[in-house]
């Protein structure tokens, strides 16, 4: 099949419209047009409805189009791994991650990953959406289980825990609840037991809510949760690494936690040689040892 009809075709169903095709390919619509029609002709089938607004595709050419898009993913894969260089960090990298870790625990630490490599641009996808990486929705993930993908190679970074924390003016004003039963008599901020997340938070959740809580909010992240927290207005169901960065925020019933959660770096086997991928993974190693050794010293303290 001529990969020069599939590039206009591919740019043609991305755009909706020949006119539009033809702007990006520097094509006229003429040309572009012909090649459509050359294309149908060779598959015998029609790839496109046409109408007044646009182009629809056909059955057909939804999966031309799911083939054309796959195809550019490895194509765009194959330029990243050519791009790195033995001796420089540069070009676009995609992170993706939990809304909460990405915007409580990453975020702040890029400063650190811009210094040693300033031409490095990174596109930091929050979202609790698991995105599949061998089809390059993203060039390297962390989350907070194991991923099943295949083709995948993964490292488990650290582990962390749910735990009940507040603010010292809530505290001050509403008192300090000794029991789960005390919870009763507190707001308790968490995310809806319903909401995307780790099914240890969300046991945690389900065990906090037994206890009659009479006054109840409930975010879709912990960024949300960490805001009510630091707002005071209530006890809140947080990630433990976010003392590090709220170190006046205070543990509420120590006791009472969700469990390990595994935390887990993973990219596709066909990036193992990217430079990006290793600049990347390296700094997170490098901000984990720190994390933990800040933790232990908190600890003896």
């Amino acid at each position: 099949m001529d990969w020069d009809k599939l590039r206009i075709f591919h740019a043609v169903a991305d755009a909706g419209s020949l006119t539009h095709a033809g702007d990006s390919l520097h094509l006229s619509q003429s040309a572009v047009s012909r090649q459509i029609r050359a294309l149908e002709e060779s598959l015998n089938t029609t790839l496109f409805h046409r109408h007044a607004r646009g182009l629809i595709l056909t059955e057909q050419g939804e999966l031309l189009f799911d083939a054309t898009r796959a195809m550019l993913k490895r194509l765009d894969a194959a330029t990243a791994r050519i791009r790195d260089s033995e001796d420089e960090v540069f070009g676009e990298l995609r992170v993706t991650t939990t809304t909460g870790f990405g915007t409580l625990w990453l975020a702040p630490r890029l400063t650190a990953l811009y210094e040693k490599y300033p031409e490095l641009k990174i596109d930091l996808m929050l979202e609790e959406r698991v995105l599949d990486l061998p089809m390059r929705e993203a060039d390297v993930a962390i989350r907070m289980k194991e991923p099943s993908q295949a083709d995948l190679i993964r490292k488990r970074l650290m582990s962390v825990r749910m735990r009940l924390y507040a603010s010292p003016e809530y505290l001050a004003r509403a008192g300090t609840p000794q029991t789960l039963t005390d919870l009763n008599k507190h707001r308790l901020i968490c995310q809806n037991v319903s909401a995307t997340q780790v099914g240890a938070g969300a046991t945690l959740v389900q065990e906090l809510l037994s206890h009659e809580i009479s006054s109840l909010l409930t975010v879709n992240n912990y960024y949300g949760v960490l805001q009510g927290v630091l707002h005071n207005l209530g006890i809140g169901v947080l990630p433990d690494y976010v003392i590090q960065e709220f170190p006046n925020l205070q543990q509420v019933l120590p006791e009472v936690d969700s469990g390990e959660i595994p935390v887990f770096l993973a990219y596709p086997e066909e990036l193992r040689q990217s430079k990006r991928i290793a600049a990347f993974r390296d700094f997170v190693q490098e901000e984990i040892t720190a994390y933990r050794k800040r933790v232990k010293n908190q600890a003896v303290k």
